[in-house]
């Protein structure tokens, strides 16, 4: 198995980059989120003076797509082992197969890892290829367990449904300090954000939580 691949930059794709390590050259694919950061610098050597001498480090996942008459290796190249680990993650979920997962990840992964934990489907579903039902089994498997990967530094920037996403995440977590169970903390954020939509801040947020509860009684 190929574990991790290390070479200047030949060449490069949409989905992919073509990577020479010794005598051979190598075509690895890599999710558009993880791209992005290569080609703002991330893992680049600025010093490059042209494409042939662009240097790359990768962690990469390696398998085999298999066909009728012939199993293909595929390489799928990651910046790091713990965005390897929230592939790997990813693709437990039942119907989203490693080159599903690699397309999936169009966005930053710190982005995913908090939509998935605060059941953000909104966002999960605009992913390319997931939908709303397979977002809905994304939730289902993952949710609680993918944490540590919101902290990722990706260089991310908020837009305003990310912004919002994170409110909604923040609502929830006190709800949990505050001994409700997760799937009653989450129906009192969606009701609540149904009720106020223009809610900026987690303490608002709360706040119609509140006055929702008060209200039922």
């Amino acid at each position: 198995m190929i574990s991790r691949i290390s070479g200047a930059i030949l060449g490069e794709t949409d989905g992919a980059l073509f990577i020479s390590a010794g005598d051979l050259c190598y075509e690895v694919l890599v999710p558009l989120a993880i791209m992005k950061v290569i080609k703002n610098g991330g893992e680049v050597n600025p010093e490059a003076e042209n494409e042939r001498k662009r240097k790359i480090d990768l962690v990469t996942y390696h398998y085999y797509q298999m066909e009728p008459s012939r199993a293909i290796p595929v390489l799928i190249g990651f910046s790091n082992e713990i965005e390897k680990e929230f592939f790997e993650k990813f693709i437990s979920v039942s119907g989203v197969g490693p080159k599903a997962a690699c397309r999936a990840l169009a966005e930053p992964i710190s982005a995913i890892a908090g939509a998935i934990d605060s059941g953000d489907v909104a966002f999960l579903k605009k992913l390319p290829g997931i939908g709303q039902q397979r977002a809905r089994l994304i939730v289902a498997k993952l949710q609680g367990k993918v944490g540590k990967f919101g902290l990722i530094q990706d260089g991310r920037k908020e837009a305003p449904d990310e912004k919002y996403s994170n409110i909604k995440y923040e609502a929830i977590e006190v709800l949990l300090q505050l001994q409700y169970k997760r799937q009653e903390a989450e129906n009192m954020i969606r009701k609540a954000s149904e009720r106020q939509p223009e809610i900026k801040t987690s303490e608002e947020l709360l706040n119609e939580v509140y006055k929702g509860r008060m209200t039922d009684k």
